[in-house]
């Protein structure tokens, strides 16, 4: 038989294979979610691109800003009518708050407005940095975790803050890979990797300075459950193109954590064994 009626003739084999069988939803916040990435629902170049880009990515989480809302005025509710059309779960944020009792404040008010009990819990403790205030935000979670709130608390990479997140029960902790806006990537991936290690049990998303696809895809090596992304898609050359990028690349990261990657090696290895090799190779 020659080999192109051998290729007709034979069944193809399909292996199977546990990992990409098994479903593997994310609980969080009191919900299973398939779709791995959040995203940001500001500084698009215009509403029709954002809906287009939630579309492509087809998140089931948006984050949302009261302020954009501005409820004293009424002047977002346009945009706010838009954002419920798109049937998503929404995660209001503390955005710009700098104080925990200014948290609190604005996240109350989120849950009338917006009427959902999730929040993004953050307190900025530098303007130039925007780095997040550790006991601010601490303290926050708290209050805001007594009062019935499901906490997605937004903070650094560092460990001892995250524990005490833990300790008081939040939803989700949220560290970031860079400073909020640089897009710079995952600055202190050993930092990234100690979390996930020391915090197995709770649910770790990536939120702020991922630039490209590929921060998102190394972070979800790592076992991180979802990533955050806004101005990486927004400020995009192709917004839409870019948010479906993200969902691949979410998907390839969280795919290659469970399959096992290979453990990394000091010395080569062949990666061809010298069975079958033939023999004038053999000595070289």
């Amino acid at each position: 038989m020659d080999l192109a009626n051998m290729n007709q003739t034979a069944s193809p084999v399909q292996p199977h294979c546990a990992v990409l069988s098994q479903p593997d939803p994310l609980q969080v916040g009191g919900v299973s979610l398939h779709s791995r990435l959040f995203l940001g629902t500001a500084r698009y170049p215009a509403p029709s691109v954002l809906a287009g880009a939630v579309q492509a990515a087809q998140v089931e989480v948006l984050t949302v800003s009261l302020r954009r809302l501005a409820p004293e005025s009424q002047s977002g509710q346009a945009w706010w009518q838009r954002i419920r059309e798109m049937g998503r779960h929404l995660l209001p944020n503390t955005a710009g708050c700098r104080s925990a009792e200014e948290a609190i404040t604005v996240a109350q008010m989120a849950r009338e407005i917006f009427g959902t009990h999730w929040i993004k819990l953050e307190v900025i403790g530098d303007d130039y940095t925007l780095q997040p205030d550790p006991w601010g935000t601490v303290a926050a979670a708290q209050t805001l975790v007594r009062e019935g709130f499901a906490v997605f608390a937004y903070t650094t990479d560092d460990l001892v803050t995250a524990l005490k997140l833990r300790d008081v029960g939040v939803a989700a902790i949220m560290p970031w890979a860079a400073p909020i806006g640089t897009g710079a990537g995952p600055r202190n991936l050993p930092a990234l990797r100690t979390l996930r290690e020391r915090l197995p049990d709770n649910v770790l998303v990536v939120d702020a300075g991922i630039g490209t696809p590929h921060h998102a895809a190394q972070v979800m090596e790592l076992g991180y459950d979802a990533v955050l992304v806004n101005t990486a898609v927004a400020e995009a050359g192709d917004p839409v193109a870019m948010a479906r990028a993200f969902t691949l690349s979410v998907q390839a990261g969280r795919l290659a954590h469970r399959a096992l990657p290979m453990r990394t090696r000091e010395v080569a290895q062949a990666s061809t064994p010298m069975v079958g090799v033939p023999f004038w190779h053999q000595g070289s």
